[in-house]
C-alpha cells in the first residue's frame, strides 16, 4: 500500500495546501514523497476544526494521530494511506516522534475559541507547528541525520505562520476567532467586538501593521540563517520568497485588513521557488 498512499498523499496536500505542494516540486525526487507525507499529515490536523462539530470530536481526532505515531493504534492505522505514509516516513528517517507529538499539542489550540494571549505564545505556537515542519523537512533532506536548522526554521516558521493569518484575518475573526496576538490588539486600544463585527479602526491598523513588521524582522533573520546552512539543506526552506511575496501583497491591500487575500498565481509562485532554488544550490 505504501506507493499509493504516498500518491494519496500528494493529492491530499495538492487540495489541502497548495504553497506547501508548490514547495515540494523543487525538492529532489528521492527526498519529496517524505517531505510531501509530512506536509500532508500538517493538513490534516490543522483542518480538523474545519471538518468537526465541536473540540471534543476534534480532539479524538488528534488523539487518533497520537496513538498512531506512538504505535498505540490499531492494526488498521495502516489502512489509513496518509497514516501509511507517515508511518513510513517516520521509519525510513528515523524522524522524531516527539517533534510530531508537541505539533499535535500544540494544535489543540485551534479547536477552541480562546484569542491568541501574546507574541510569545504565538511565537511558541508557529514553533511548534510551521517551523517543526521546515525542520524536519530539513532532516529529511540530511536523509534522517541529525541537523540544527533551529535558527533558519525557527524564524521562518513564525514568519509564515504570521503572513498566513494576517492575510486569514477576516475569515478567521468571522468565526469569532483571534489567531495574532492579542496583546498588540489591546495595547493598540482595540475590543475584540470590533473584530468580530468586521469594524475597521486607526489601532486596528496600527496593530496589524506592527504584526506585519514582526513577520518581516523574522524573515530577515530566516534569511541570514538560512545562508549559514549547507547548500544541500536550503532547498528545504524555498518557501521563503512565496512568503515575502504575500507579505508584499498584504501591504497593497492592507487598507481592507477583512478582505480576501490576493495571491499570485500557481505559475509565479513556481517561479520564484524555482529561481531562490537555483540561487541557493
Amino acid at each position: 500500500m505504501t506507493g499509493e498512499s504516498f500518491e494519496f498523499a500528494a493529492q491530499a496536500l495538492r487540495q489541502g495546501d497548495r504553497d506547501r505542494y508548490l514547495a515540494t516540486l523543487v525538492l529532489p525526487a528521492v527526498a519529496r514523497p517524505g517531505v510531501t507525507a509530512l506536509y500532508a499529515f500538517n493538513t490534516d490536523v490543522a483542518t480538523i476544526r474545519d471538518r468537526v462539530s465541536g473540540p471534543q470530536p476534534g480532539e479524538f481526532r488528534l488523539q487518533w494521530w497520537s496513538d498512531a505515531i506512538t504505535g498505540q493504534g490499531h492494526g488498521a492505522v495502516h489502512q489509513n494511506p496518509l497514516a501509511d505514509a507517515l508511518l513510513n516516513t517516520l521509519e525510513r528517517y528515523k524522524l522524531p516522534t516527539g517533534t510530531l507529538l508537541r505539533l499535535i499539542g500544540a494544535r489543540r489550540f485551534d479547536l477552541y475559541d480562546d484569542p491568541m494571549p501574546d507574541v510569545e505564545t504565538f511565537e511558541g505556537y508557529a514553533g511548534e507547528t510551521a517551523s517543526t515542519l521546515f525542520q524536519l523537512a530539513a532532516m529529511i533532506l540530511n536523509d534522517g541525520e541529525p541537523i540544527e536548522p533551529g535558527d533558519a526554521a525557527g524564524h521562518l516558521g513564525v514568519a509564515q505562520a504570521m503572513v498566513g493569518h494576517l492575510r486569514a484575518f477576516g475569515f478567521v475573526s468571522a468565526q469569532g476567532r483571534i489567531m495574532l496576538p492579542w496583546s498588540i490588539f489591546e495595547a493598540n486600544g482595540v475590543r475584540e467586538g470590533e473584530i468580530f463585527a468586521g469594524q475597521e479602526s486607526e489601532g486596528l491598523h496600527a496593530a496589524l501593521s506592527q504584526i506585519a513588521e514582526l513577520a518581516r524582522e523574522h524573515l530577515d533573520k530566516a534569511r541570514l540563517a538560512v545562508a549559514q546552512l549547507p547548500s544541500p539543506l536550503r532547498t528545504a526552506f524555498a518557501a521563503m520568497p512565496v512568503i515575502e511575496a504575500q507579505l508584499d501583497l498584504w501591504h497593497k491591500q492592507s487598507t481592507n485588513p477583512y478582505a480576501a487575500p490576493q495571491d499570485d498565481a500557481d505559475w509565479r509562485k513556481i517561479a520564484r521557488l524555482t529561481w531562490w532554488t537555483l540561487r541557493h544550490r
